[in-house]
């Protein structure tokens, strides 16, 4: 054996590479992806760039021909970028949970911004850190319960939210569009703030613990405002056409919202200063990846680190009369989100059009880290894909949102103090629960069906109308299709709720307790006789 030093990053740049090397050779990716997943001592590091409410077709590397995203481009050449990645569900918090649980919203629970991960659900962050990983939260949470934290993580940070909604004042008759007038240095934001706090550990870090990131930075969630230099990159006259407000068959939140805030009242050149700014937000957010992207070359971490970047959800920014998001909204300018992956070794410039889920991570992060969860989870290891193998083309995503008035500790409180941007969403939420209603969606790479119980369902062909604007849900041509859809929903639920934990409980009985003792050496029937 050779006397050479074989420290942890030469195993994961010889080991790992074995993927893209073998496969030029026997053209079998999938199977050599899965030979050589690593063991605990050829452990990556994991970074997830997690940016926040960042559309899926607002990166130029997913068709659009206006906004600029050159570093998530760049990533996408290095590694595999997943074209069709669905979340669990359209906001935060939920969202979050289902990625670090690899369950779905129905399975957990999870379905309001006041009900995270607590210590008995087990879950990414701390499946890595029992197993010798030095996890880090530098951001937005969302996800834990304070108690889960020292569980879950080495250390954590975050900043106040910068130019958050919840301290803009705001006038309740005007139309509340979320654009606000601010335009900070790109170096004095929040984001960047956390970045230099990731880039830290980078630089500091010692090489043979392998450690996971999660880097949760607030960008392109609204108010919509961008930094100089951005703020100002496109021209709302130079954007492709919004999804128009007022469509047929649309649910009734739509309406619902847009009166609440006025919306009715602004024309197409203001949502289109909305979507303007949004992509200056989304183009910064691809600037600090830049950063980061930089500081891994020149910290020599590039070539034992896998990069993830990704968002929670997205953004209506315009689309419908509609800004920001909504609980119940299940639109694809909400589930739809960029997942790109550049894994040491791996595949480059491959794209994977089949369906994916944005829980998809938790596994493929455990099977990086070479940890066997104790649970059954419904998300799928991408580690083949990551190898060049092909996805699944019979998988389809599934999304749930809303929650219903048998549960009004999911909604959204009624805010007191002076109004400001957020105010009119609580107020419509409690003033018409229906608006928030549950609803689940099936999407496959042909159709998308969304079943609402109580209110309007959908179903869209994806091919020829992607923007959704036309719904299908009662043309008699598609019955069939929505049929069979609904069918497939349903097996969803059935084979994905309440699933028992691996390890087991004894079916016997404890050994009996001692006997209270009483001073007087009484029995207890003595000790309290029965009343007559």
């Amino acid at each position: 054996m050779s006397a050479r030093k074989v420290d942890r990053r030469s195993v994961i740049r010889d080991g790992i590479a074995g993927i893209a090397g073998a496969s030029a050779i026997f053209g079998a990716p999938k199977v050599l992806a899965q030979a050589v997943r690593p063991t605990a001592g050829s452990r990556p590091n994991l970074i997830l760039f997690m940016t926040d409410e960042c559309r899926a077709d607002a990166l130029s590397s997913y068709g659009n021909p206006v906004c600029k995203t050159p570093n998530f481009d760049l990533l996408a050449r290095q590694g595999t970028r997943f074209a069709d990645c669905h979340v669990q569900y359209p906001v935060c918090g939920a969202s979050r949970c289902s990625l670090l649980t690899g369950l779905p919203v129905a399975n957990t629970g999870h379905r309001s911004l006041y009900y995270f991960i607590r210590p008995d659900e087990p879950n990414m962050l701390r499946y890595l850190k029992e197993s010798g990983y030095d996890t880090y939260l530098i951001g937005k949470n969302d996800a834990l319960a304070e108690a889960s934290f020292p569980l879950s993580l080495t250390n954590w940070l975050d900043f106040p939210w910068q130019g958050g909604g919840g301290n803009t004042p705001f006038d309740l008759d005007a139309p509340n569009t979320m654009l606000i007038d601010a335009k900070p240095d790109p170096r004095q934001t929040n984001d960047y703030r956390l970045l230099q706090s990731a880039l830290k550990i980078l630089e500091r870090r010692e090489q043979e613990r392998p450690f996971c990131i999660f880097l949760a930075i607030g960008s392109p969630h609204p108010p919509y405002f961008a930094p100089q230099g951005f703020a100002d990159m496109y021209k709302p006259g130079d954007l492709p056409d919004l999804a128009p407000p007022g469509l047929a068959k649309k649910p009734e939140y739509q309406e619902a919202v847009r009166k609440a805030y006025h919306l009715d009242e602004v024309g197409d050149a203001v949502f289109r200063r909305v979507r303007a700014t949004y992509y200056g937000q989304v183009s910064y957010a691809d600037w600090l990846l830049g950063q980061l992207m930089e500081a891994l070359e020149r910290t020599g971490r590039a070539s034992d680190t896998v990069l993830v970047a990704s968002s929670d959800h997205g953004d209506y920014a315009g689309d419908y009369g509609m800004v920001e998001k909504w609980p119940g909204g299940l639109e694809s300018c909400l589930t739809r989100v960029p997942l790109v992956i550049r894994m040491p070794g791996g595949a480059q410039g491959h794209v994977v059009p089949e369906m994916t889920e944005l829980f998809d991570i938790m596994p493929t992060f455990l099977d990086l880290g070479a940890v066997k969860p104790k649970q059954a989870i419904f998300a799928r290891s991408l580690l083949p894909q990551l190898g060049g193998a092909a996805g699944d083309p019979e998988r389809a995503a599934f999304t749930e949102s809303g929650y219903d008035i048998f549960e009004p500790q999911a909604f959204e409180p009624r805010m007191e103090g002076p109004p400001n941007l957020y105010t009119a969403k609580h107020e419509v939420q409690n003033d018409f629960p229906q608006t928030v209603t549950r609803a689940a969606a099936i999407t496959t790479p042909a159709y998308k069906l969304i079943s609402r119980p109580k209110g309007q369902s959908e179903l869209y062909d994806r091919k020829k109308d992607p923007a959704e604007l036309v719904n299908l849900i009662d043309d008699r041509r598609y019955a069939g299709t929505r049929d069979a859809l609904t069918r497939r929903l349903l097996d969803r639920y059935i084979s994905t709720t309440g699933v028992p934990p691996i390890e087991r409980d004894s079916r016997e009985v404890p050994p009996d307790p001692p006997m209270p003792k009483f001073g007087n050496g009484a029995s207890p029937s003595a000790a309290h006789p029965p009343q007559t």
